[in-house]
């Protein structure tokens, strides 16, 4: 089970009203909710959301600060490719025949429901309220069945559908929203489909991520880049999966902002030439042997002792890890909320050897924010193999190299007339062959026998085609090579900004001591969706010409700013910018009109000092732009203790 979920001062943490709060300063909201609440409403949009100026400025800000952390600072280059995809792409690389969820239906109420989360959240349930589970406090578990809950929930991303089939039926799980038995779990594909023109004859789907628009980008860019090796593009742009049952407000839903990197890296050599500057972070690792044992308590440990050890792969992979955990401190995640989980043996997408997740802990449990995955060269190697592109590095080798090796020759008089616009498939497939299929073939033909090999769709609808000696010869030969080529792995950080947006706003919320009521977002600077408030005394007209034109300075500084000028008390107009996570204030009194001094607040603190206007608008921008802190603010300004101090 997770540990409990606590606000960053350490009290309880109450969802419901940390989500009021939210709701309330319009961080979010349902999407076409006045429809859903209409009384002859019957459709479903669920997984929806729209957000508000806040949440607006809150994602155009995380997305800012993961552009200068990883596209700036990387020297990335950054793409942006359509949500639309032809439906061949899908295929191809094996999203539409793989990309899904095992899903149970509830046979009484008609419900759909995610498998492994209906067995999760039953589970987790029965072990804090009793046998009964989620209906009813009961009797309580006795120690066999808590230990063996706690490893299928250690274990619970491994299993399969008949094996999650087999413990809803063993344990007796149903859904909790009326104990309906629920029938054994199928493959439902996450992707929604649709057709491109008129006539409906082109399938296509919303893409699922915006890695497939990169991959088949890769020879642009390769020569963009100058041949030069290892290089990274990058995509940030909405992408789309039909969830089976979207629950748990932004961190489950069917429509997202995804920022994803491709590293691409050279197979032979994962090192990364920065890793020396990164091999000291510590990282809260659970690996896989961990999670295989029934035990969820993860290991710290630096990276570079991680990957020297063998628990993360290689440097490459390490080195973005080490960056995530950078990336997630920045921009507020709390250091005891994130663990990287290894991806166990069921789980893994089909295109991995390896992936962990960057996880943080929310009132929903462990929550899923960044994928670092190894896709290997499965993406490069699949869409080249299809389209015959050469989605490959050619790289000069210091000095000639002979090679012995296996080479494929089809006899094209025979091939053109025998299979005629079939022929260009077939033989791109065959100069893909692999060194050892063509030594398996070239042992198979030699007894006189027929070679079957896969293809794409023929016109015949056939996937595959015999090819006889007569038809394909297969020989080894000497070369003497002077480059080397060969298919780029792929090292994937891919970040759902939604969950990490969500996640983060539950790390950095609080309350005022003894004051459920005075809740506090305490975001760090670069990501609040603004930076000051600004509030005369009271309003007066002899402020207003001072406010306006402190708000124009600070906007000309690249500084966003707010005036609240109502009739509430300066603490309430200050209260409710503490929930926007605005971190500072600055106050218009009759001080400021007699001699142009004015106050700076600190929203975490309620500490206020006192300077001329230059010398607050100094200290805004010094803390704006992380050249200084507020400590450091508090050494050189005077502290206010006057009007104004909520």
């Amino acid at each position: 089970m997770a540990p409990s979920m606590t606000t960053l001062k350490g009290d309880r943490f109450d969802r419901s009203l940390f989500e009021s709060v939210l709701k309330r300063r319009f961080f979010f909201t349902e999407s076409f909710e006045i429809y859903r609440l209409s009384p002859n409403f019957n459709g479903d949009n669920r997984g929806l959301f729209d957000y508000g100026p806040p949440g607006c400025s809150l994602q155009a800000n995380l997305v800012d600060a993961w552009r200068k952390h990883f596209v700036l600072e990387e020297n990335m280059l950054e793409l942006d490719c359509p949500v639309i995809t032809p439906e061949l792409v899908l295929q191809t690389s094996g999203h539409v025949d793989k990309f899904a969820d095992w899903m149970c239906k509830d046979s009484v109420k008609g419900e759909y429901l995610r498998a492994d989360h209906l067995v999760e959240n039953v589970l987790e349930s029965r072990l804090s309220r009793g046998v009964d589970g989620p209906f009813k406090n009961s009797s309580k578990l006795n120690e066999s069945t808590v230990a063996e809950y706690n490893e299928i929930l250690a274990k619970i991303d491994n299993y399969d559908g008949s094996e999650l089939g087999d413990l809803i039926k063993r344990l007796d799980i149903r859904n909790p929203d009326g104990n309906g038995e629920v029938l054994p779990p199928i493959p439902f594909n996450l992707m929604f489909k649709s057709t491109i023109g008129p006539s409906a004859a082109a399938p296509v789907y919303l893409r699922p991520e915006t890695a497939q628009g990169q991959f088949l980008n890769f020879k642009k860019l390769l020569d963009y880049n100058q041949g030069a090796m290892p290089f990274a593009s990058a995509s940030i742009g909405k992408s789309y999966r039909n969830e089976i049952s979207p629950r748990s407000g932004l961190l489950r839903v069917r429509e997202f902002l995804m920022a994803e990197i491709e590293h691409y890296v050279d197979p032979q050599q994962k090192q990364h030439e920065r890793f020396s500057e990164i091999s000291t972070v510590e990282l809260p690792l659970l690996n896989r042997k961990t999670q295989l044992a029934g035990k969820i308590t993860p290991q710290t440990i630096s990276v570079g002792l991680a990957v020297s050890l063998g628990i993360i792969n290689n440097e490459t992979l390490g080195y973005f890890l080490a960056r995530v955990m950078l990336f997630l401190l920045n921009i507020g995640a709390s250091p005891s909320k994130i663990r990287f989980r290894q991806h166990l043996d069921n789980e893994m997408a089909h295109y991995a050897c390896d992936c962990w997740d960057a996880e943080l802990l929310t009132s929903y449990g462990w929550i899923e924010c960044v994928g670092c995955a190894d896709r290997s060269a499965y993406d490069l190697t699949v869409h080249a193999s299809y389209t015959g592109a050469p989605l490959v590095v050619k790289e000069a080798l210091p000095e000639p190299l002979k090679v012995n090796e296996w080479q494929a020759t089809l006899d094209k008089k025979l091939i053109g007339p025998r299979f005629k616009r079939d022929a260009k498939i077939i033989q791109t497939t065959v100069e893909a062959l692999d060194q050892a299929s063509l030594q398996a073939m070239a042992a198979t033909l030699a007894d006189g026998k027929i070679v079957t090999i896969n293809t794409a769709k023929l016109s015949d609808g056939q996937t595959a085609v015999d090819l006889s000696s007569e038809l394909l010869t297969i020989s080894q030969v000497t070369r003497s090579l002077t480059f080397r080529e060969y298919t780029p792995n792929v090292i994937e950080p891919s970040f759902g900004i939604g969950r990490i947006m969500y996640s983060i706003l539950e790390h950095v919320y609080w309350h005022r001591p003894n004051d459920i009521a005075r809740a506090v977002l305490s975001l760090p600077v670069m990501v609040a969706p603004i930076k000051v408030l600004i509030v005369p005394l009271s309003n007066q007209a002899q402020f207003m010409p001072l406010v306006r034109k402190l708000s124009i300075r600070l906007r000309s500084l690249g500084i966003s700013n707010n005036i609240d000028s109502s009739n509430a008390s300066i603490g309430k107009r200050y209260a409710r910018n503490d929930e926007l996570g605005t971190p500072l204030g600055i106050t218009i009194d009759f001080d400021s009109v007699a001699d142009g001094s004015i106050t700076l607040r600190n929203r975490d603190t309620m500490v206020q000092v006192r300077g001329p206007e230059d010398d607050i608008v100094q200290a805004v921008k010094n803390i704006v732009d992380g050249v200084e802190s507020w400590e450091q603010v508090l050494e050189r300004l005077p502290p206010f203790l006057g009007q104004g101090q909520d």
